[in-house]
């Protein structure tokens, strides 16, 4: 049984992960064919007779196409590898509430007009780039949580559907429980949507206090409000997964 993750922290150890496998993602297709193709060509230098020069010649080339193709290949693989890395990470940086300083590993999740928007904020008011980074911190962690209840509420569904027509005498019981768990889901799904709407909501009153100049005391105060409730549901909807999970195991043993 899983525990219950919580306060995962982006370690040194992380960054350099991630920095190398982005570099060797982009460096490997030519870099690899560089070495042999160098090796060979002072063979080539080197050599006297005009056969060798010909042979160490073609084979540079060669090595050159080929170490192409083949670092495009280790490429590929590195760059699976750290899509499906990162995701991991995302994943446990998520169960707890994303945070403003952990936006950066969450950025393809933003839209188009959301990053253009933090960079001239940015320009403007250090201040209100930073209240806008809890705002974005906020929309992403209520739409992550919005879909997990969506897809937990899914198969809860499909559970429900398959013990009515089991016949072992926990059924009723089992299916208490799922009943008990969905309306806990949608409830959490419903105060994830809320959420949303009121980051999405705060991160306008902020671009227009960006470009306006405006009193920042209150919208200082409703960030903090947000981010209170921000911590809360990650764990409120990790805490049904747990549950479910439970229950799970003891349907299986009965």
């Amino acid at each position: 049984m899983k525990e219950l993750q919580t306060g995962y922290e982006i370690t040194r150890k992380d960054l350099a992960k991630d920095k190398f496998l982005k570099l060797g993602a982009w460096s490997t297709p030519f870099v690899l064919p560089v070495i042999p193709a160098v090796v060979l060509f002072i063979l080539f230098l080197v050599s006297i007779e005009p056969a060798s020069k010909v042979v160490f010649l073609t084979l540079a080339l060669f090595s050159l196409i080929g170490g192409f193709l083949a670092g495009l290949v280790v490429s590929g693989g590195l760059m699976m590898y750290r899509s499906r890395w990162l995701a991991r990470v995302r994943e446990q940086l998520a169960v707890d509430g994303i945070r403003a300083e952990e936006l950066d590993w969450f950025r393809h999740e933003l839209t188009a007009a959301e990053r253009r928007s933090l960079a001239d904020i940015e320009t403007r008011n250090l201040l209100l780039a930073d209240a806008f980074r809890d705002s974005l911190a906020a929309r992403l962690t209520a739409t992550r949580i919005s879909k997990s209840a969506k897809q937990e509420l899914v198969l809860i569904k499909r559970r429900q559907n398959k013990l009515k027509y089991s016949k072992s005498e926990h059924t009723a019981d089992f299916q208490k429980e799922l009943d008990g768990d969905f309306e806990k889901l949608t409830k959490i799904q419903k105060e994830a949507e809320d959420m949303r709407l009121e980051a999405e909501n705060r991160m306008h009153q902020i671009e227009t206090a960006s470009r306006h100049g405006s009193n920042f005391s209150e919208t200082e105060l409703a960030l903090k409000k947000l981010s209170a409730r921000t911590s809360e549901l990650p764990l409120a909807l990790e805490s049904a997964r747990m549950e479910e999970e439970i229950r799970r195991e003891l349907e299986k043993e009965s």
